[in-house]
This record gives structure tokens, C-alpha cells and sequence, in this order.
């Protein structure tokens, strides 16, 4: 079963570690996707870059509405994310527990299905 691992971490927090802690977090979240690779879990991973240049996009009564980035009321992103390939909720969960992020982020861990369940 699919399940996705989503990084969310502060706004500011990457701002505040500065460019040589981000390299580091950044070298401990590839050494962990390379042990979940060998381990055969891993199905796809990547960061995502800040929200300062995302846009968020909205179409009502078929008019797109869109929002340029960074979005003040926000106080948290996903920073980024792991999809797995495990056989149980318990897997993905203990996987998380694994995660270097989790110690300066927090880990959601979201089984993959339809949107009408």
C-alpha cells in the first residue's frame, strides 16, 4: 500500500538555519531516501522550494483566482515529501519515526487513495 510521508515544517525555518544548516538537513534527508531506495520502500521523493514564489490557484463560477506567494496567513509548508510502497500503516509510521526531518519538523503520514473515502 502507498503511503506519503509530508514534511511540514515552519515557513521561517528555513530562513532562520541559514544556507550551511539547510545543506545539512539537505544531506541528511538524501542519505535517508538512499536507505529507503536499498531498502526497496522508496517510490518517489523530493523537496519542494519555498512558498515565496508559488502561487495558489482557484477557479470560481469558472474564473481562476490566483494568489502570489508567500502567503502570509500561513505558518507552516510542505517542505517536501516521500511516497512509499509499504505493507501497513505501522511501516510507514515507523519509517517516519526514522526521518531526520522529524526532528526539527513534523512527519504526516497519509495513506494514498480516492478523494471520495
Amino acid at each position: 500500500m502507498a503511503y506519503m510521508l509530508l514534511i511540514i515544517e515552519p515557513v521561517s525555518q528555513r530562513r532562520e538555519r541559514g544556507p550551511e544548516g539547510g545543506r545539512d538537513a539537505y544531506a541528511q534527508m538524501l542519505q535517508f531516501g538512499a536507505g529507503l531506495q536499498a531498502r526497496g520502500v522508496l517510490l518517489a521523493s523530493n523537496s519542494l522550494a519555498s512558498t515565496h514564489d508559488s502561487v495558489r490557484l482557484q477557479v470560481r463560477e469558472g474564473r481562476p483566482t490566483l494568489v502570489d506567494g508567500p502567503f502570509a496567513e500561513t505558518k507552516e509548508m510542505v517542505g517536501g515529501f516521500f511516497l512509499l510502497d509499504v505493507a501497513t500503516r505501522e511501516e510507514a509510521v515507523a519509517i517516519a519515526a526514522e526521518c531526520p526531518a522529524a526532528q526539527w519538523s513534523t512527519v504526516e503520514i497519509r495513506a494514498v487513495g480516492p478523494c471520495y473515502e
